[in-house]
């Protein structure tokens, strides 16, 4: 028992909540330490007892997923995974505003045995308890919406060369820290961004409408052959790497996985450095593995300008600690330092008209 992730499982239904515990303490490495049927259940279970992680469901009575969560982050900070359905957009929009306070990962509701994805969610759901264990999280001492008015006003020098598109790569508590540089930009914003995301598949909808909701800039999940636009940001779909095709339209692709990934964040760079070269910028976030490190290293290679993420803000610094090893970051900033480097770097053509 020592040894073993202790997890609190939040979930309403009765027979999910069941369910639940039978799959977590089928893996030898984890205790179910509490199973509870509500939000506030789970924020008094946690005054009590530290779990390792919390298995949190959204749609519960007395108090949901997403205001557990907040509570919880605000109080007393254990490592959340949101567990929900995906058939409902609604839910899934409820659940990266979970992530946004504080939640570090969303998977997919395994269902039952029957279920021709049972065997994917339920080892999914293992692994990504085990993973999440060990991640480290502080406290939260401000509500989400408020911590996007302490993004720093600093100075910026504009890039040599002028900007023509943007790319950024994510896993591990990523949305959140996507939602934070994209919030900090206008919806005039000067050029395309293009974003790879790894999350559990049939999430992307919900990211998507998530970040429409809480920034200004147009987000869409990208289709194969249309022209990027400035102030719109593309999402790569589920199981596409995402690119650029040497006519500046944007590349969807069924090649074959890198990094055992599909979207991969490798293919994303590598296609900008290809097509766009130091008109390029690179952008690599939180998150496990090393994905997108050596391609952001060779836009760097190009002069084009490269930023990983910080390791104190980063939920895992695997991906962002990679780059920085390999030298392949031009800058190290934490995401609430990222929209007002954007800002300053691309702005060329005000500049321009200027002069």
């Amino acid at each position: 028992m020592a040894n073993k992730i202790k997890v609190l499982v939040a979930e309403d239904s009765t027979v999910i909540r069941m369910f639940l515990v039978h799959l977590l303490e089928s893996d030898p490495k984890i205790s179910v330490i509490g199973a509870v049927a509500d939000g506030q259940a789970a924020l008094e279970f946690v005054k009590n007892s530290k779990p390792d992680v919390i298995l949190m469901d959204i749609n519960m009575p007395r108090m949901d997923g997403f205001e557990a969560t907040r509570r919880i982050m605000e109080t007393k900070a254990v490592p959340i995974v949101i567990c929900s359905a995906t058939s409902n957009v609604k839910d899934t929009v409820i659940t990266f505003r979970a992530m946004e306070a504080g939640a570090i990962a969303c998977i997919e509701k395994p269902l039952g045995h029957a279920h021709e994805d049972f065997e994917v969610t339920a080892a999914t759901m293992l692994e990504t308890v085990k993973l999440m264990s060990e991640v480290k999280v502080v406290r939260r001492t401000a509500r989400p919406e408020l911590m996007a008015a302490k993004i720093q006003q600093e100075q910026w020098q504009r890039a040599p060369i002028e900007i023509k598109v943007i790319g950024i790569g994510a896993s591990t508590g990523g949305p959140p820290a996507l939602q934070t540089i994209l919030s900090g930009l206008n919806k005039d914003f000067a050029v395309p961004i293009l974003v790879v995301q790894h999350i559990t598949p049939s999430f992307i909808t919900g990211m998507c409408d998530w970040l429409n909701q809480t920034t200004s800039l147009q987000v869409q999940i990208a289709s194969h052959g249309i022209m990027p636009l400035p102030g719109h940001v593309y999402l790569a779909p589920d199981d596409f790497h995402l690119g650029i095709g040497t006519d500046g339209k944007i590349l969807l692709s069924r090649e074959h996985p890198e990094n055992y990934l599909r979207p991969s964040v490798a293919f994303l760079f590598r296609s900008l450095a290809a097509v766009y070269g130091p008109r390029a910028l690179g952008i690599l976030l939180t998150g496990m593995g090393r994905d997108g490190a050596i391609e952001l290293k060779v836009m760097k290679d190009l002069h084009a300008i490269t930023i990983a993420q910080d390791k104190d803000s980063s939920v895992v610094h695997g991906m962002p600690g990679v780059a920085i090893a390999l030298g392949a970051a031009t800058h190290v900033l934490p995401p609430d330092r990222i929209a007002n480097a954007l800002i300053a770097l691309v702005n060329h053509k005000n500049a321009a008209s200027r002069s």
